[in-house]
């Protein structure tokens, strides 16, 4: 289980590779941490910088590069890092993963390869690359350390906050938000009820597997949550609350009619936490919404 000191080990490994992302206010009491402006659109590109100079400093990393299974995120993110490392990418994702992302990882130089229709698949296909660094989208220390620096950032510029909002799908996220900040934040994990592999490994008292579907599915469609994340989250006993499709797509369309901030549907999920109530601040509470993805088509928000 990864600690504080691996999370600023990591900030220091990906220092000047990453983006500093804004924090903005959204109202009273209220905040947006700009993760999706992150390269490659996501917080994951954090994690796969660290996962991929932590291989190289061990050693890991070889001729053949990287490979990455990925239903979106994970794979622009592990292409992104390999293309400014300098190393070769290939990336195996669903036959459902959307179009905008898998035409990105083409221009990003990955190798994509598509095979199965949910993540399980690419990933068990994607094991079979023996001679690469294999780089996990989320259960993996360094992939999750890296993530974590996203809640050193938010502390630094919210000193006083009380409570982060964080969509979860494998877990990798929200373990290095829990590893930067247990000590100090409140932080509750938001699920699509139809994806809700980290609520429901919370209420059988270990991982299990969960049928995945809805709109947010290719973001946060992860069938099994990450073990890190698991044992971070029961031993912080962090909340945990579940939205639905219709509150999900309601809170993307609200992002961009009243703020004109644009994110996929996964990453909505956090700000459906308030909107719909799943989440209800105490009077005075100081909340950030952790706004983690943007990798999406926007003609549906015109």
């Amino acid at each position: 289980m990864i600690d504080l000191d691996d999370v600023h080990a990591a900030a220091r490994r990906i220092e000047g590779r990453v983006r500093r992302t804004p924090v903005v206010a959204a109202g009273p009491d209220r905040w947006f941490k700009l993760e999706y402006l992150q390269h490659a659109g996501s917080f994951k590109t954090r994690g796969m910088v660290n996962q991929i100079l932590a291989g190289a400093e061990r050693g890991e990393l070889t001729d053949a590069g990287v490979v990455a299974a990925s239903g979106g995120n994970a794979g622009l993110a592990a292409a992104y890092a390999a293309r400014e490392l300098g190393v070769p990418a290939e990336v195996f994702v669903p036959v459902t993963a959307p179009a905008v992302k898998v035409a990105k990882l083409g221009k990003l130089g990955a190798r994509v390869v598509q095979t199965g229709n949910e993540y399980a698949e690419a990933y068990a296909a994607a094991l079979s690359r023996t001679d690469a660094l294999f780089c996990h989208a989320y259960d993996d220390p360094d992939m999750v350390a890296g993530n974590g620096t996203i809640g050193l950032e938010l502390l630094a510029e919210l000193p006083e906050l009380d409570t982060v909002l964080v969509a979860v799908g494998g877990g990798g996220l929200i373990g290095g938000v829990i590893a930067a900040l247990r000590s100090r934040v409140r932080i509750i994990a938001v699920e699509p009820r139809t994806s809700r592999a980290l609520n429901a490994a919370l209420e059988a008292g270990a991982p299990i597997d969960v049928p995945v579907s809805g709109v947010a599915a290719d973001s946060l469609g992860a069938r099994r949550v990450g073990d890190i994340a698991f044992e971070l989250a029961r031993s912080a006993e962090i909340g945990s609350v579940l939205v639905s499709d219709d509150a999900i797509v309601e809170a993307r369309r609200r992002l961009w009619d009243d703020y004109r901030i644009v994110v996929e549907h996964g990453t909505a999920a956090a700000q459906a936490a308030l909107l719909s109530g799943a989440y209800r601040p105490a009077p005075g509470e100081k909340v950030a919404v952790l706004l983690c993805g943007a990798n999406t088509n926007p003609s549906d928000l015109a």
